[in-house]
């Protein structure tokens, strides 16, 4: 039992003896002591002032002494106002490291078959550019979110939906028509994605071309000249053939997607994520259109005189929602319904995880009132994980005029320049040119992922490259490098035959009991993550945890300590403090070093 239970539990036995009251599951919370008081932990006793009918001050006086004298593990108290500081034996933080010692798995609740089960879908790519920045935000928030909420004990299952129709997929593939010249990603020399991304960079520019000299030659307005445009009148032409099913068309289409593919499974391979479910959007959106036409013929949408469908959402302060065009074609929307239900014949989802961008909002408030009117049990419960943009420092990324940074070769220069740094300071003596490679490409991609990871999620952030790849400060790096110097000493102690056990009973100093408190912080940790639904809140633990680590090693003799047991309990601390590292950055999706 955790300490925090412990605690818990005495107080709530204080307070039925004191004062003959059950106190509610749940009311009693203790949290750090904050640093400019004497604690361990504290209790906020305000809720139990009522039934004491004494005043903050004289209900945790009393609920303290009851607990010095009844609880062991509770040394002395002092109460400040209304919260209840509570300094723990010293003793009995070795107690407290035994039972986290003795954890399997350790701040991990494992998912049994009756546990809920966790959709999350990411990624959600456009199959007419590789993936950039922006994608790498999304992704990895998605996979760590998935992570932590099956450590909180959810079955978890990852989706992406790939947006593989419409106009944009057209203009890519219209240019390669025009200009490819037969050219294939060998040819080129170049990954699919890349290649395809390069077509849809070329048609805009062709298309400002023509818009531009129509506005010149026949004074046209530029809203008048881009709907006339030749070039995109082809690239609609193409789309409307799409929808035929046309051989052509759909053959250029299947052939250009599976480069696509093909390129972003490396991406996705190197950032270290997967999916258990791929849905496309060709195969969605006719089952959308169904699902909106069941809806109408129930009477929960209408049909305006030209034939269009829309939902009437103003008795939920909202407006009326176009799900049918007048031709009969879907919308955005549309196909998001046809996705849910194929995801709902899939699987009994109980939870669904959109991982989507904050300009998006509306769009899932809509979303959430339609599927639950069309009977989709999770539907009114749906959560948007609405996440903040990512910039660069020069500012915005703008796709069709070909300024995003890519994610492959922000990737390649991160794993560059963690190998130059990591040579300047001398972490690549003495290694192989295996490990060099190994470890180079462990710390750009830790320090890429967790300065995205990093930020709460819900604002905006500048990625900054060379911020991120620091083997100081709250980095990947700097992470990375404490892991691999506590694994070393583990190392050396365990070469020297050094015991690890025998040391119940030893009264640690304050720098450990920190340490084992910050250890015992992990399981609430994980827990809030998962409700909270950020991997921010993981990453800055395990900065401040790796922090209090390095204290603790510069303050305390660990290999050289004379007394057995003080080294026993200290070589334990830190295989904990390794342990929980790694847990940690695995959460994130980051790799950690067993040599640096």
């Amino acid at each position: 039992m955790s300490i925090d239970s412990i605690i818990a539990q005495a107080v709530a036995k204080a307070v039925k003896q004191l004062y003959g009251f059950d106190a509610a599951p749940g009311s009693i919370i203790p949290a750090p002591t904050r640093k400019e008081f004497e604690g361990n932990l504290t209790v906020m006793v305000f809720p139990l002032v009522k039934a004491a009918r004494k005043s903050p001050e004289q209900t945790g006086a009393e609920i303290g002494q009851w607990l010095v004298d009844n609880e062991p593990a509770v040394d002395r108290f002092n109460v400040i106002k209304g919260f209840l500081n509570i300094v723990i034996e010293p003793a009995f933080w070795s107690t407290v490291l035994e039972h986290i010692a003795a954890t399997p798995r350790y701040g991990i609740r494992e998912a049994t078959p009756e546990s809920p089960l966790v959709m999350v879908e990411y990624s959600s790519p456009n199959t007419n550019k590789p993936l950039h920045l922006g994608h790498l935000r999304n992704i990895l928030l998605g996979w760590s979110i998935s992570q932590i909420l099956a450590a909180c004990g959810n079955r978890v299952v990852k989706t992406n939906i790939v947006n593989d129709r419409g106009i944009h997929i057209c203009k890519s593939m219209l240019a390669w028509q025009k200009w490819g010249e037969g050219v294939t990603p060998e040819k080129a020399g170049k990954k699919g994605d890349h290649l395809i991304g390069d077509f849809y960079v070329l048609f805009d520019k062709h298309f400002k071309a023509e818009v531009a000299q129509l506005m010149e030659q026949k004074q046209m307005t530029k809203e008048e000249a881009e709907a006339a445009s030749p070039l995109m009148q082809e690239a609609r032409a193409m789309l409307r053939r799409w929808e035929a099913k046309d051989p052509e068309v759909r053959g250029l289409w299947e052939m250009m997607n599976r480069w696509v593919y093909d390129g972003f499974d490396q991406t996705y391979d190197r950032m270290g994520v997967g999916f258990d479910k791929i849905y496309y959007e060709s195969q969605t959106y006719l089952e959308g259109k169904e699902k909106v036409l069941e809806g109408l013929a129930d009477g929960k949408m209408y049909r305006k005189e030209d034939g269009s469908v829309w939902a009437d959402l103003t008795d939920q302060g909202l407006d009326h929602k176009l799900l049918l065009r007048s031709d009969g074609t879907s919308v955005y929307m549309t196909q998001d319904i046809g996705t849910a239900k194929l995801r709902y014949q899939d699987y009994p989802i109980d939870r669904m995880i959109y991982v989507v961008g904050n300009e998006q909002n509306y769009h899932f408030q809509v979303l959430s009132l339609l599927l639950d009117r069309l009977g989709f049990k999770w539907g009114k419960d749906l959560v948007h994980f609405s996440y903040g943009m990512v910039e660069l420092p020069e500012g915005k990324m703008k796709s069709r005029e070909g300024t995003v940074v890519d994610a492959d070769d922000l990737m390649e220069e991160m794993v560059a320049t963690a190998r130059q740094v990591s040579a300047e300071l001398g972490k690549l003596d003495g290694c192989t040119p295996e490990e060099i490679d190994e470890i180079a490409e462990t710390v750009g991609m830790g320090a890429l992922k967790y300065f995205l990871l990093k930020v709460d999620p819900r604002k905006n952030m500048t990625f900054n490259p060379k911020e991120s790849i620091d083997f100081n400060g709250n980095t990947g790096p700097f992470i990375q490098y404490t892991y691999a110097r506590i694994r070393s000493v583990l190392r050396k102690a365990a070469e020297a035959g050094m015991a690890t056990d025998g040391y119940l009973g030893v009264k640690p100093c304050e720098r450990e009991i920190t340490l084992i408190q910050r250890l015992a912080d992990f399981p609430a940790t994980v827990e809030e993550a998962g409700r909270s639904y950020s991997p921010a809140v993981i990453a800055n633990y395990t900065y401040d945890l790796v922090k209090e680590y390095n204290q603790f090693y510069h303050d305390c003799s660990i290999l050289k300590e004379d007394d057995a047991a003080v080294r026993a309990m200290r070589l334990t601390l830190s295989r904990m403090t390794a342990d929980t590292v790694r847990t940690s950055m695995d959460l994130l999706g980051i790799k950690v070093p067993e040599r640096m």
